[in-house]
């Protein structure tokens, strides 16, 4: 944190719940003194997943309670104005390392709203509407409440049914300028629009990059992302969907709009795909998350064991976040790419 930044006086969590109160870089309950220049262009009013989301001021104590979202305020060098972070699938983006011990990290998995709060949060911010909803962190409604606004990110939203208990489905095919509106978005919230279009720059430099000239449009592809018994594939739409119409391939469960509808591996073996998409997760909430179990599991069970990818082990093994809407995504269109190069599969 900045020397100028000053921490408010604590108010026990009872207190603060009961009356609604938020608590904001300020002293013995005074408002901070912000400069002229942080509050020129503001308040920011911005329409996420819905609802709107309304800064007065550049955030000063922000927590993100998603990877993804974490790793954007990173790149944007934001650390020196984060107090917490949470909902981990994976290490940290390489390069982000020193940045991200700074912050500190209050549960891999959700953390629980008092810890939240206890950070004395001036801005939340969230990959999936799960996390602040039922079964995540807190609902949306109690941050307002307390007074903390909420950006939810819009690829999790936008063109995107999210009734029922399922991973959603996409009513219109996402593609990487809902990633870049996410990231224009939380820049101009921390008034660092030129950090913004650099990150966005950069990665659409990547993107073109890694597609190139490249062809394998005869090449079928099935991303999975976990669980065995019952595997979790990618439909059409989301962020595999992103990867496979940047390199001009086929994704083997194209014709389902689910985020991640779960398939039978008896379907899966009739498909046949040319290549396996494996998601190599650090979490264990589920059975097969890494990509060493995912592995074994293809190449000891009857029902996959003679796929044609696992025969010839074409198997390309990405992060989490990289099969989720993310800066990681552009990862995501480069391993494949070379994965693609390395197998003779591309032209």
């Amino acid at each position: 944190m900045p020397s100028t930044t000053r921490r408010v006086r604590r108010i026990p969590l009872t207190a603060l719940l009961s009356t609604g109160l938020l608590l904001l870089t300020a002293c013995g309950g005074s408002p901070a003194k912000t400069s002229d220049k942080a509050r020129a262009g503001y308040p920011v009013t911005l329409t996420a997943c819905g609802e709107q989301t309304k800064v007065t001021a550049p955030p000063k104590r922000a927590v993100s309670l998603d990877q993804g979202s974490t790793e954007i305020l990173l790149s944007l060098g934001l650390a020196d104005r984060m107090v917490g972070t949470g909902t981990w699938t994976d290490p940290v983006l390489k390069g982000l390392e020193k940045e991200n011990a700074k912050v500190p990290r209050l549960a891999d998995r959700y953390p629980a709203l008092e810890k939240v709060l206890d950070k004395e949060p001036d801005f939340v911010s969230a990959s999936f509407l799960y996390t602040v909803g039922k079964g995540g962190v807190a609902d949306r409604a109690k941050f307002t409440e307390l007074g903390v606004p909420v950006y939810v990110s819009p690829t999790d939203c936008a063109g995107k049914d999210n009734a029922g208990d399922d991973d959603g489905t996409r009513t219109k095919t996402l593609t990487m300028d809902t990633v870049y509106g996410e990231i224009r978005d939380l820049a101009r919230i921390f008034d660092v629009e030129k950090r913004g279009e650099k990150l966005i720059a950069d990665l659409k430099s990547r993107a073109a990059k890694a597609a190139g000239s490249i062809d394998a449009s005869d090449t079928t592809l099935m991303y999975w992302f976990a669980n065995s018994e019952a595997p979790y594939i990618a439909g059409c739409c989301g962020a595999p969907g992103v990867i496979t119409r940047e390199l001009g391939v086929r994704n083997a469960f194209a014709n389902t709009r689910e985020e991640w509808p779960q398939i039978n591996w008896e379907t899966i073996a009739d498909r046949d795909p040319d290549v396996l998409v494996i998601g190599d997760l650090t979490r264990r909430s589920q059975s097969a998350e890494s990509a060493r179990q995912k592995i074994k599991f293809l190449e000891s069970n009857p029902a996959t064991k003679n796929l044609t990818a696992v025969k010839k082990k074409r198997y390309v093994l990405l992060s989490g976040q990289a099969l989720n809407p993310s800066i990681r995504t552009v990862d995501g269109i480069e391993q494949v790419a070379a994965a693609l190069r390395e197998f003779g599969l591309a032209k």
